[in-house]
């Protein structure tokens, strides 16, 4: 397993009670404050990035939008006979 190397800083702006307790809660956990934030920070990133990322559908849409999963497929016309060609990207 490979360390990443660290070489991006990030500057915040904080009050003196913020930077305190980040201070105090770091301490209090044995890490340092780069230790300590850079973990939330990067949990809370992952969780706006991933509600930003699903569908977000009314439910009416959404189980008509599963309706239409659910239902078979139907059949391409001329799909059979393309997908039995040799690959336009092979020699």
């Amino acid at each position: 397993m490979s360390i990443a190397t660290k070489s991006d800083r990030l500057e915040l702006l904080l009050t003196p009670e913020q930077k305190a307790a980040i201070e105090q809660a770091a301490a209090l956990s044995g890490r340092s404050v780069t230790d300590f934030s850079v973990p939330v920070l990067v949990r809370e990133a992952s969780e706006v990035i991933r509600v930003d990322r699903e569908p977000n559908l009314a439910k009416r849409s959404w189980d008509a939008f599963n309706k239409i999963l659910d239902q078979p497929a139907k059949p391409v016309s001329g799909l059979a006979d393309l997908l039995s060609r040799p690959s336009v990207f092979s020699d």
